[in-house]
């Protein structure tokens, strides 16, 4: 079992050698001066909008060391098979429509997103194949996933890879809670209740974002890292600049997509709490992979 880092966090950031006041009004100038840039590219009403939040009052290096933790993991090209003719995508999509997604949760000041998305995907899979919608443990997945760092980070693939090979049954949240902090892995009887995996597919979409939408529908909701720095102060709208894909940093869930206005959109489950974003989801622009929202993509089966 690799040993794990503990991160230091401030949760109180004013308790600086830099004294309080100081602090404050020098991140409260840093905040409202980045606020005021990226809301100065909105061409229109659809376009995201950033203001003040429950992130704003962290430097952006305190918000990225606490909450950016995801580790990105270099995946094969999907490469598509011809099937002949196929059907039409509909405009709208949205598994939450079928009852198969779990509440909005709050990764709190553990930087374990990399679990939240994946036992979200999980929890969807489950529920699809006409189980009831449970609500699966993300602190097993954080303390037990050996090849991840816990509330220090981790990736998606990793946490699926282990899932896969080991076949751990996930049990449900009400049986080994979320602690937000990483904690010694416990071990469930096989008479227990739980879920485990038969498989996962994952793959880079970029340019493929059409392909991506299809893997949605057919295989179920996507856990997807991406270049989130720019979500510290996101408030509403569609993402359509300031997310570069560079190093992705962040793992969510992409519950759907919306095609019925002039702006296509991923709707996108984040782990950040419901006051979060729009309910605790982000809109992010379909077909120039904003964020990089379609190079590390994953789906789940049960």
């Amino acid at each position: 079992m690799q040993n794990r880092a503990p991160v230091s966090v401030h949760s109180k950031p004013e308790l600086t050698l830099i004294g309080s006041h100081f602090y404050i009004s020098l991140n409260h100038k840093e905040s409202t001066k980045r606020i005021r840039l990226l809301n100065s590219s909105s061409k229109d009403n659809m376009t995201a909008f950033y203001g003040i939040n429950q992130f704003s009052h962290l430097f952006p290096e305190e918000f990225k060391a606490i909450y950016l933790r995801s580790i990105p993991h270099k995946l094969p090209r999907y490469l598509k098979v011809p099937k002949g003719e196929e059907k039409p995508l509909p405009k709208k999509f949205d598994w939450r429509d079928k009852k198969v997604i779990a509440e909005v949760r709050n990764q709190q000041t553990c930087g374990g997103c990399w679990a939240f998305s994946v036992v979200g995907g999980i929890e969807s899979a489950y529920a699809i194949k006409g189980h009831n919608l449970e609500e699966l443990s993300v602190q097993q997945v954080i303390d037990c996933s050996y090849n991840n760092y816990g509330c220090s980070g981790g990736s998606t693939v990793s946490a699926l890879s282990w899932l896969n090979q080991t076949k751990v049954k996930l049990v449900r949240d009400s049986e080994y809670a979320f602690k937000a902090q990483t904690g010694l892995c416990h071990y469930f009887g096989h008479s227990d209740f739980g879920v485990s995996i038969t498989g996962f597919a994952a793959y880079d979409f970029s340019g493929q974002e059409e392909e991506m939408m299809r893997m949605l529908i057919n295989w179920g909701p996507l856990a997807v890292t991406v270049d989130a720095v720019s979500w510290q102060d996101y408030l509403g709208g569609i993402i359509q600049y300031h997310c570069s894909s560079g190093r992705a940093n962040h793992a969510v869930l992409i519950t759907g997509f919306d095609r019925t206005g002039s702006i296509p959109y991923w709707i996108v489950q984040n782990s950040w709490g419901p006051t979060w974003g729009i309910d605790g989801y982000v809109r992010v622009k379909i077909g120039s992979n904003v964020c990089g929202i379609a190079d590390t993509v994953s789906s789940v089966f049960v």
